[in-house]
């Protein structure tokens, strides 16, 4: 989101289509397919590139070319393969893991990755003062929600045993059937830990061990710079175990707010590949040139988040009022486009045998009875409310939601527009009524959805919280089948849209551009795409 040109963009961009008087310069792109160098779009500048403390996609994609855990991603279909373990077993309980670490996996100042270094990173995140986000995604643990809530101070008795340095034993408290492909999100990667205590302690935040220079990681490339606003540079590991398969030398990364100003770089041939793309452009590549457009199906949900800590969003008829007279379909046909859908419920479809049923659709009487009852009779005395919103996006919603509320609800909600890092800290400390919000899955399970609104949750901004869903989603993780498990995430689910602390308004498709040169970024449900077998055929 945040813009990567140089210079001032009305320069740049004057600059980017300006051609010698005898001859067309090499573009980015064609200097790039020669060289192996990869130039890349993304939606923001990364808030950091610690890899337990991200919780943006955005920011996973560039950590994912600079680290790597227990388990890599196919980057076909997003399974888990061996990343630095290379063989895995689990227990005839399935509740102790145990995972074999290569003996060529290096850290690229050259010293070896050992199963101590996997145990330090687990302590880490789970250490109170960290107050990571992610966390939660290691409850599955035995004890780790102890340790990481401060109930448990020794974190000897978490389920984490360095057995030796090539082995690693991790015991859960229920089983887990998918923690092959758990441990192959970012929070699960192991940090150096003598980078991490030369910049600060353990549970410190915001050190500069992120930054170039100081940056040591295990994955297939190396953080060469990182110029706020500009460029994030990545270089190819000359340490990485399996360096003979990384095909890119070069992988330029830059955060470019504003959509237009992207696809106008691309166009330009300064890009090889785009974050996304404006609304009113997809109808025109898809016409002119299709060969250039991507439209993949993502498991992700598009939705709004309510401070429900703030009234009149303490109330569940206020929140629900307000998420019923959205016109989901004229949103997505009229100002999306791009194949997205109305959605009706937190977990996206793309899981197989999980279908959740749909809790609520669109009845503009029944939210102006809500409304009503909640003391707000066609919005009389209603307060006025900020819709808090990132920079940089072209699309209408904002205005369409605006629109909506006014006419169907006689209240009016004002748009208040961020920088995307002020509105990223914004959500954090929940200093926001109402703001759009995206969640694309970790792992294809229905946790990785409703884990986000248990009580606690790091990525739950809402300040919701119900001892009934809590209790309905610990017993779907405790019931080790799906027969028994998906039911009970169903009910959880039934629950969350009832009282509705988030809206969902649509299942989302990534619509970008990429150049034919591109060879192995594979589409996949979780919008993931390792940077490792990527190559330029020019």
């Amino acid at each position: 989101m945040l813009r990567r040109l140089l210079l001032p963009a009305s320069t740049a961009l004057a600059l980017l289509f300006t051609t010698a008087a005898c001859k067309r310069p090499e573009t980015r792109v064609a200097l790039g397919d020669r060289t192996q160098t990869l130039h890349l779009g993304n939606a923001s500048e990364p808030s950091d590139l610690d890899p337990q403390l991200i919780t943006s996609i955005t920011d996973a994609q560039i950590v994912l070319g600079l680290m790597e855990g227990l388990t890599a991603m196919d980057p076909a279909d997003a399974h888990p393969v061996p990343g630095v373990a290379e063989r895995w077993e689990v227990s005839a309980d399935n509740l102790t893991w145990t995972f074999h670490l290569r003996a060529d996996a290096r850290w690229s100042n050259g010293d070896p990755v050992t199963a101590r270094d996997f145990a330090y990173a687990f302590q880490r995140i789970l250490s109170p003062s960290l107050a990571s986000e992610y966390a939660s995604l290691l409850h599955c643990l035995r004890n780790a929600e102890a340790f990481n809530t401060g109930k448990l101070t020794d974190f000897s008795q978490v389920g984490v045993r360095v057995i030796d340095d090539r082995t690693l034993a991790l015991t859960l408290h229920t089983p887990v059937a998918y923690l092959p492909a758990l441990v192959m999100h970012q929070t699960w990667n192991p940090v150096h830990r003598p980078t991490i205590e030369k910049f600060g302690r353990m549970d410190e935040r915001g050190t500069h061990w992120t930054r170039p220079g100081n940056y040591v990681g295990n994955g297939p490339f190396n953080l060469a710079a990182w110029e706020p606003n500009q460029v994030i540079r990545l270089t190819r590991s000359e340490t990485y175990w399996d360096r003979a398969n990384v095909h890119l030398d070069t992988i330029n990364i830059y955060p470019i707010e504003d959509r237009a100003t992207e696809e106008a770089s691309f166009r330009a041939g300064q890009l090889h590949i785009t974050a996304s793309l404006p609304p009113d452009k997809i109808e025109v590549y898809k016409r002119d040139q299709p060969a250039l457009l991507r439209q993949d199906p993502t498991l992700s949900t598009f939705f709004l988040s309510y401070n429900t800590t703030r009234p009149p969003l303490n109330d569940p008829r206020v929140r629900r009022a307000l998420a019923l007279v959205i016109d989901r379909t004229a949103l997505c046909e009229k100002v999306l486009r791009g194949g997205r859908v109305p959605a009706y419920t937190l977990t996206p479809p793309g899981i197989a045998g999980y279908e959740p049923v749909p809790g609520f659709q669109e009845d503009v009487a029944e939210a102006r009875r809500l409304l009503a009852e909640a003391g707000f009779p066609d919005g009389a005395g209603f307060p006025r409310l900020e819709y808090l919103t990132a920079k940089g996006g072209t699309s209408q919603t904002p205005e369409a939601l605006q629109q909506m509320w006014k006419t169907h609800l006689g209240i009016d909600i004002v748009i208040v527009l961020q920088e995307s890092r002020v509105f990223a800290d914004s959500l954090r400390t929940r200093a926001f009524a109402i703001a759009p919000y995206g969640w694309v899955g970790d792992y294809l399970d229905p946790s990785t959805f409703l884990e986000l609104f248990r009580t606690g949750n790091g990525n739950n901004y809402t300040g919701w919280s119900s001892p009934a869903y809590d209790r309905l989603v610990t017993e779907a993780l405790k019931a080790g089948n799906d027969v028994v498990r998906y039911p009970l995430y169903r009910e959880a689910e039934k629950l969350l849209m009832t009282d509705m602390p988030v809206a969902p308004l649509f299942y989302n498709r990534r619509n970008y551009l990429i150049r034919p040169s591109v060879q192995g970024w594979e589409p996949n449900v979780l919008d993931m795409h390792p940077f490792k077998g990527i190559r330029l055929v020019p």
